[in-house]
């Protein structure tokens, strides 16, 4: 029988319940192949809306809060991303997921997932993100990775599940593999070829899913 679930994991008791390996360098195989991206290639109304966004974000993300965050940055970098819903998987926003995962019940809220799903009902993760404004009041890490657990549990299978978090301008992607979990350099969205690099990433990883993790 699953134990209770505490109100909140912090990183650190995840990594000691499921013996956790944390990795930032050298980074694994399949983190450098995500991250092995090519300029970034952009046409005319996409350019315009990479500029729009890239000034605004430079000149009010200090002052903005979770809300301006995702309206004013995510929503169109996961457009130019090309995350989308498709015939062959789902996107899905603040939609929850649990699974017993070795004895403990846990569930979470997805800012936003990638998942085969049916409607609104997500079936297989893929890819989980989580944000949280410039002071966050939590551990999003921990969300993070409770994501990518119930995921890996879900999908029984031994392929990857992808992520990626955001903390004000910062944002980190990550990768699960068995129970090593690791971790890209950080990128920082007021600098345009970081930007840049953050939407090719996003490109990549739907090539990656098409390709490599769709059943």
């Amino acid at each position: 029988m699953a134990k209770e679930k505490a109100k909140s994991y912090t990183e650190a008791e995840l990594m000691d319940m499921f013996q956790l390996s944390r990795i930032f360098q050298p980074i694994t195989p399949t983190m450098a192949k995500w991250l092995a991206v090519d300029l970034l290639h952009l046409d005319v109304a996409e350019q315009v809306l990479f500029d729009t966004i890239y000034e605004e974000t430079l000149n009010d993300i200090i002052n903005w809060n979770e809300e301006d965050l995702k309206m004013k940055l995510i929503s169109f970098v996961l457009h130019l991303g090309q995350l989308k819903s498709n015939a062959k998987f789902r996107t899905f926003f603040e939609k929850t997921v649990s699974a017993e995962v070795e004895g403990y019940l846990l569930s979470t809220k997805n800012d936003f997932m990638v998942a085969k799903g049916v409607l609104d009902m997500p079936k297989n993760p893929y890819f989980h993100f989580q944000e949280y404004k410039p002071k966050p009041s939590g551990d999003s890490m921990a969300q993070l990775l409770e994501a990518m657990l119930i995921g890996q549990t879900i999908n029984h299978n031994q392929k990857p599940i992808y992520g990626c978090e955001i903390m004000g301008a910062v944002w980190r992607f990550v990768i699960l593999e068995g129970k090593t979990y690791c971790i890209s350099e950080s990128f920082d969205c007021t600098k345009k070829k970081d930007l840049a690099q953050i939407i090719a990433i996003l490109r990549k990883f739907r090539y990656i899913l098409e390709t490599e993790l769709l059943d």
